[in-house]
């Protein structure tokens, strides 16, 4: 698009994107013919290319309209991989965006990279990664987002949520694998240690739990238990995802006691999770809702206990964030119709 075309300037470019939805409310690069081309040379890919129809409106997304988008969000050529990586993630009707465009909720698509391309491009999974500051999470995550509101529709005014959530910008990170003493989420999820892998889980903000006074696993566990079990996500109703990532200094915790990231894993389901005597004091308590839990729930005992995670694979465990910090974060997943999703991508 050439800018001669929108009253000749840059600004005049930028400020007539602002006055279509064609923004997250944050200036945008123009997408001028020119750099559309530049970052078309991030890619192997056909520009013609379809990836697949975006929802709710499904309109096709071509690998030229992702380079358009990249360069929207201030993306550099060698993101592209990434990009078209995350947006085949994304468009996955496991993932069930068309529900996520069209909740109330305000939960968004998390892009996790795994792999050594993610870490040459700059990609941080350590500290701060959640941002602000980084510009490959910012603008992969950012250029998703762009594609949704622009090719999908799911823009602000269109979408029925309550709030939204600051990772309606952007929401991306990389998992520290250098970091962890443990096989990365890549391997978990059947893929092999050295591969380059996106996995997409559909979830809230992150919640941040405390604990620098614990080495003790079966201590060290409780705030993020407890914070898993929040009543007031969507986990403690449905059998639905949730990504946990600790920092590497508790992932070293955990080592040093002798668990493996399986340990891990089994403990926090075993332990995070309500009993239905206080379920029943929660806003969202009802008995219909109890056929959308896999384990069995006796709503007349109270002591019966209900996992938070209601199968295994809904438990994401990853390790990111920086050194120091006794820090985990948590963060709800939506709800039983969307599965985490995960691919492989080509450099």
């Amino acid at each position: 698009m050439p800018t001669a075309e929108l009253g000749g300037t840059v600004y005049d470019a930028i400020e007539y994107f602002y006055t279509r939805p064609w923004s997250d409310g944050l200036p945008i690069v123009p997408p001028t013919e020119e750099l559309v081309t530049a970052m078309l040379r991030g890619t192997r890919r056909d520009p013609d290319e379809e990836l697949g129809p975006v929802p709710p409106n499904f309109e096709p997304l071509t690998v030229r309209r992702v380079a358009e988008h990249a360069v929207m969000a201030g993306a550099l050529p060698e993101y592209m991989p990434v990009i078209i990586g995350a947006m085949q993630a994304i468009l996955d009707e496991k993932l069930n965006m068309h529900g996520v465009q069209t909740t109330i909720h305000g939960v968004s698509p998390l892009i996790i990279v795994n792999g050594p391309y993610g870490r040459k491009i700059g990609i941080n999974g350590g500290r701060g990664c959640f941002g602000p500051g980084h510009r490959a999470n910012a603008t992969i995550g950012r250029t998703a987002r762009l594609i949704l509101y622009n090719v999908g529709g799911g823009y602000p005014e269109a979408s029925f949520s309550c709030f939204g959530q600051p990772s309606r910008y952007t929401f991306c990170i990389r998992e520290s694998e250098e970091e962890s003493p443990w096989e990365p989420l890549s391997v978990d999820r059947g893929f092999k240690a050295d591969q380059n892998v996106i996995t997409v889980v559909q979830c809230e903000n992150p919640q941040l739990t405390h604990d620098d006074a614990n080495d003790d696993p079966q201590r060290l566990h409780v705030a993020t238990t407890d914070c898993m079990a929040n009543m007031g996500g969507m986990n403690a109703w449905r059998a639905t995802d949730m990504v946990v990532a600790l920092a590497p200094d508790i992932a070293d915790n955990f080592a040093k006691a002798g668990y493996s990231k399986a340990d891990v894993h089994k403990l926090l389901r075993e332990k995070a999770g309500r009993r239905v005597g206080q379920l029943r004091q929660g806003g969202l308590w009802r008995i219909e809702r109890l056929n959308r839990y896999v384990t069995k729930v006796d709503p007349n005992d109270d002591d019966c206990f209900v996992p938070t995670i209601q199968e295994p694979s809904r438990l994401f465990l990853i390790v990111a964030g920086g050194r120091p910090g006794a820090t985990t974060a948590v963060l709800h997943g939506w709800n039983e119709t969307t599965r985490g999703v995960s691919v492989s991508y080509d450099v």
